[in-house]
Formats: structure tokens, C-alpha cells, sequence
């Protein structure tokens, strides 16, 4: 590679990263004032000064550059999670579950628009799972592990893929808020319920 073909690539990426970095604070700063769901991904491009290609070059929906902004925060969510599960290998699968969920609740409760953002982009079609994305392919996973642990057989792994679907269904920010909201639920009284629920059932059919 020449070294003129060497600069332009470097300048291109470096263009890349400053544009990047222009529309993240811009999101922030109109997320901010406004809340996820007011800002419209025109303002976001008039507020950062860069035109509409270049933020739909970068992400294809408001629901992208929403987990971009909490991407290290999830990395952090899991590194939490796999320390803990790590260094508790002896409890039960049940008390496992629990952290899990309770390591989840606190993430949600500080990252709520922000997570509605990403979820609003993925309900915009109907056939795709929110257990595609990401954070919740990962939980689902996880999920899905521990209720094969709590029922010790491998015939009711389906039972199990079923269970955790309908536990990230009741986590999602329409279940969780209408919970918080409206019933007035605090996150420690869904929790409860949550295990009640979803763990109790497995040792009760």
C-alpha cells in the first residue's frame, strides 16, 4: 500500500471514530433532555451536524445506537454475572437463578429508556425475537442452563428453551414497566415474584 493510500485510510478511520463519538453525544445530550422515545434519528443527525447518510451508514435504527451507548455496560453486566457464577459454583441452581435475575433487575432499573430504545427497534417486526438481540440471546441462555439444572433431565430441555422465553417476555420493558407503573411493583417485589413463578412451577408439575 502506498503511503497516500496508507493516509487516506487512516483519515477515513479517523473520520469514522470522530462521527461516531459527534452522534453518540448527541444522542445522549437529546436522550437526555427529551427521553428515548421523543428524539428522532433526523434530530439526532442535526444535533450531532452530519448528514442522515452518514448516521444510517453507521446504525440502521435508533434501537443500534441505543445498544451501542450501553454496550460496555452490558459487558459489564455478564462479567458480573460470570464472576459470580464462577465463584458459586456450589449453590443451587434456584439461588443462582435469583442472582441472576436480581444482577439483570439492577441493570434494567438503570438503563430503562435506553433499553426501550433497543427493544422498540426489534418490535418493529412482528416474526423477529427479542431473544435475537444480543443481551438476551446471551440471558436466555443462561436461563435455559439453570432450569435443566433445576429439573436434572434432559428431556425437558424444551420445557426449559419454553420457560426461558416466557421469563425474558416478563423481563422486557413492556411487561417490567407496566409491572413498576402500574401495579407498583418495586424491583425487589418482582423479583420475588419472578422466582415464585419460574421456579416454583418446576418443582410443583
Amino acid at each position: 500500500m502506498s503511503d497516500e493510500n496508507t493516509t487516506t485510510t487512516r483519515t477515513e478511520r479517523r473520520d469514522a471514530a470522530e462521527n461516531r463519538q459527534r452522534i453518540l453525544n448527541a444522542a445522549i445530550r437529546l436522550f437526555e433532555q427529551n427521553g428515548v422515545e421523543q428524539v428522532s434519528m433526523n434530530q439526532i443527525a442535526i444535533e450531532a451536524q452530519i448528514g442522515p447518510g452518514t448516521l444510517y451508514r453507521r446504525y440502521r435504527n435508533k434501537g443500534e445506537l441505543c445498544l451501542d451507548l450501553i454496550r460496555e455496560n452490558i459487558d459489564q453486566l455478564f462479567e458480573d454475572i460470570e464472576a459470580y457464577l464462577r465463584d458459586n459454583r456450589i449453590f443451587p441452581p434456584s439461588q443462582r437463578f435469583k442472582e441472576i435475575l436480581r444482577l439483570f433487575i439492577c441493570f434494567r432499573e438503570k438503563k430503562s429508556q435506553l433499553l426501550t430504545g433497543v427493544e422498540d427497534s426489534a418490535s418493529t417486526n412482528p416474526l423477529r425475537s427479542r431473544k435475537r438481540s444480543p443481551l438476551y440471546d446471551e440471558l436466555h441462555q443462561l436461563f435455559v442452563k439453570l432450569f435443566d439444572e433445576m429439573t436434572g433431565t434432559e428431556q425437558s430441555h424444551t420445557n426449559s428453551v419454553f420457560r426461558a422465553d416466557m421469563l425474558l417476555m416478563a423481563l422486557s420493558s413492556d411487561s417490567y414497566l407496566f409491572q413498576r407503573g402500574v401495579r407498583g411493583y418495586s424491583p425487589e417485589m418482582i423479583l420475588e415474584q419472578l422466582c415464585l413463578t419460574f421456579i416454583n412451577t418446576i418443582f410443583t408439575i
